[in-house]
């Protein structure tokens, strides 16, 4: 298995390009979701950029590229929760330099202000695209969060994606995407709302509680029925320090004239 540091660069890097191509759709080739074909571009866009970023770090980090995924998986035993945190940050700063590079790249068009751009934040009531309310922005953020939480414990295994992980992890995302862009730009990702937010300022930092609250609570509701749903193939070989501990005392209780050994 890759060491932490190396995992946390990977997740760095992909949750980057996950941010960077889908948010990219909107604030450089401004796609909006008010039509039907711009719906179906920036869910396209999402789609192809959690493939290819599944295809490129699965194997080494498991591709979160989001907190509340990882929280899931940690609730689904695919994922340690000591290194939830740790994934978290690292998928904090890969979006905050998309987001950071997005402006730069946005401030090259003449045209561009960004107190006149959605810069694809993530917002309800008054900043929702289609002008849906708080309690439809939690329940669609909290729903398609969980529905993606479940998906990636399906194709997760010992903290790696299996090999038609890309496949199915794609998909996924564009059709949640589908369903939450109209109502609150689909956020479904605390991390990729935050980059955002911070450049916008303003409304989009007021409402950014409810893009940690609604996906992390969808993490973790998705990772618990992933854990009661799934097999067990998927859970850390490694077992935790109590399990080590009855291990141990099992061996000892069954062989009580052997040296005592370390339950590690």
């Amino acid at each position: 298995m890759a060491s932490l540091a190396r995992r946390l660069l990977a997740e760095a890097v992909g949750t980057f390009g996950l941010i960077f191509a889908g948010c990219g759709v909107v604030v450089l080739a401004g796609c909006k979701p008010d039509t039907a074909a711009d719906l179906l571009c920036i869910a396209l866009a999402f789609g192809l950029a959690a493939y290819a970023m599944a295809r490129a770090v699965g194997s080494i980090s498991g591709a979160h590229l989001n907190p509340a995924i990882s929280l899931g998986l940690a609730a689904a035993r695919r994922f340690p929760w000591r290194e939830v945190i740790p994934y978290g940050i690292a998928q904090l700063v890969g979006a905050v330099a998309a987001a950071t590079l997005l402006m730069l790249a946005a401030q090259g068009r003449p045209d561009f202000a960004l107190s006149s751009e959605r810069f694809a934040a993530n917002g309800y009531g008054l900043h929702s695209p289609a002008g849906y309310d708080m309690p439809s922005a939690l329940a669609i953020e909290f729903a398609a969060t969980a529905m993606l939480a479940l998906v990636t414990a399906s194709v997760t295994r010992r903290r790696r994606l299996i090999a038609a992980g890309p496949v199915v992890l794609g998909p996924a995302l564009a059709m949640a995407h589908l369903l939450a862009l109209p109502v609150t730009y689909a956020a479904l990702n605390p991390a990729r709302a935050t980059g955002q937010a911070l450049f916008v300022q303003g409304w989009a930092m007021a409402q950014l509680w409810l893009f940690w609250l609604a996906p992390a609570a969808g993490g973790l509701m998705g990772g618990l029925i992933a854990f009661c749903l799934l097999d067990e193939d998927g859970l850390l070989t490694e077992p935790d320090e109590l399990t080590a501990l009855a291990r141990w005392a099992a061996a000892e209780a069954a062989e009580p004239g052997c040296d005592p050994q370390s339950p590690t």
